[in-house]
């Protein structure tokens, strides 16, 4: 199971900019205006051969100063709950605010390895400014420049050196893990009491009742692998803002930890922006997915109904779209066992290796007929396909212009595969090498 490392601090110190610095990208959108991180970022980053996902709680402002400060501190909390360490960023250029020894307080109560970052050190005058922070108390203290890297490396360091050692899960490694994951309320515990038969998961109508993840081992009907219930974990007080970040949270985990997530909507309010952050999530850790549409029995039908449904959810997942969707409800067991087949069916998809012999007699033939179009007179020729030693399948194609290849050819490519192979439910990797 991957660490989890969260960024937390007041607005405009930075975290932004630090978690893309961290993460390499350009996720959040950064604004000098105080607040305006768009949305909770997720990344994953990779330092000395050790991998860790790095959550960036800053998207979570609502503009207003007395809701402003719970806010942060309830993110804080969270952040100390749900990860493995924090990163607590200040500004050199600010000084220490009472914001900020608020969070130091809690941050030290919380006996959670913390490393407080001194952001904003863009010059060596500011080196020794930056020593004025330890008297928040917190005794690992790096100063950094987000903006131009220096000491970032030094941090990255440290960080990867303290993070707690991976222990190997007790669990059968062969069995497939099956995560039931969505929004809180969707009937994720009700569908794993369906399965197992037996209420082990306390399920209260009220939202975020689930104590913890618990991993089953189901065995009967032919199929055995292990069934993990994420739970929406929630002290009380807790108010609803907080509930989709902490699920955003809790799902991070809980997909990293799995082969193939039961992404579970409910037919009731139909696909939300929140089911599809977690789609995103299960498709960016390279996870099989299946989607269930639970409390289906709630729903007036005509006989067009599933499929009309159908046709949304796709619209709304693509472009990838080659997901089994089923219509369930826990409530009546409706279709549960056929969720369990199309799960295995996906792992094994997963699982799936396609000779290179056969992969070339099916698609070079496919690519002759329609090759990629060429760019500024040169002709792209794709000579040899094969499928590359990988944990998700991704497939080499070998050619004389991989530059040139662009998008859209790779998307058609990748459609013929899933037309000629079965990859259901798995996110594909298209690569051109030169050959």
């Amino acid at each position: 199971m991957g660490n989890i490392v969260a960024i937390v601090g007041r607005p405009n110190v930075g975290k932004s900019t630090l978690f893309n610095r961290l993460t390499g990208t350009r996720q959040a959108i950064v604004d000098e205006m105080a607040g305006v991180t768009r949305d909770r970022l997720y990344g994953k980053a990779l330092w000395n051969g050790v991998e860790f996902s790095i959550i960036d709680t800053g998207g979570y402002a609502v503009n207003s100063d007395d809701i402003f400060e719970e806010e942060i501190r309830k993110q804080v909390e969270i952040a100390i709950e749900e990860s493995d360490m924090v990163l607590f960023v200040v500004d050199v250029t600010i000084g220490i605010t009472d914001y900020d020894e608020n969070v130091a307080e809690i941050l030290r109560r919380s006996n959670k390895k913390v490393i407080v970052v001194v952001n904003k050190v863009d010059n060596n005058d500011r080196i020794p400014e930056s020593s004025y922070f330890y008297a928040l108390g917190i005794e690992n203290l790096f100063p950094v420049s987000s903006i131009n890297g220096s000491g970032t490396g030094e941090l990255l360091d440290h960080l990867v050196e303290y993070l707690p050692k991976q222990e190997e899960d007790e669990l059968e490694q062969e069995l497939p893990k099956f995560t039931i994951v969505g929004r809180p309320n969707a009937g994720k515990s009700s569908i794993v009491n369906a399965f197992i038969g037996e209420d082990r998961n306390i399920v209260t109508p009220i939202e975020g009742t689930t104590r913890d993840s618990i991993y089953t081992r189901y065995n009967k009907f032919g199929h055995d692998f292990y069934l993990v219930d994420t739970a929406g974990l929630r002290k009380k007080g807790k108010v609803k803002e907080d509930l989709e970040f902490y699920s955003v949270m809790r799902a991070v985990r809980a997909i990293e930890n799995s082969d193939v997530c039961l992404l579970m909507i409910d037919a009731t309010r139909g696909i939300e922006s929140q089911d599809l952050k977690i789609f995103n999530l299960i498709q960016r850790n390279q996870k099989g997915v299946v989607i269930l549409v639970n409390k289906w029995d709630l729903i007036e039908k005509d006989k067009n109904a599933t499929k009309d449904y159908e046709q949304i959810i796709r619209e709304r997942i693509a472009p990838f779209t080659d997901v089994p969707i089923v219509f369930t409800s826990a409530l009546t067991k409706q279709r549960i066992l056929k969720a369990l087949e199309m799960a295995t069916e996906v792992y094994e998809n997963k699982n799936r290796k396609v000779t290179t012999a056969r992969l070339n007699e099916i698609l070079l033939p496919i690519i002759e007929n329609t090759p990629p179009p060429s760019i500024k007179g040169k002709y792209i020729k794709i000579k040899y396909i094969t499928q590359l030693p990988s944990s998700t399948p991704s497939f080499a194609f070998f050619c004389n212009l991989p530059q040139y290849v662009k998008e859209p050819y790779k998307r058609f490519l990748e459609n013929k595969i899933r037309e000629k192979f079965s990859f259901s439910g798995i996110p594909i990797n298209i690569f051109m090498r030169k050959k």
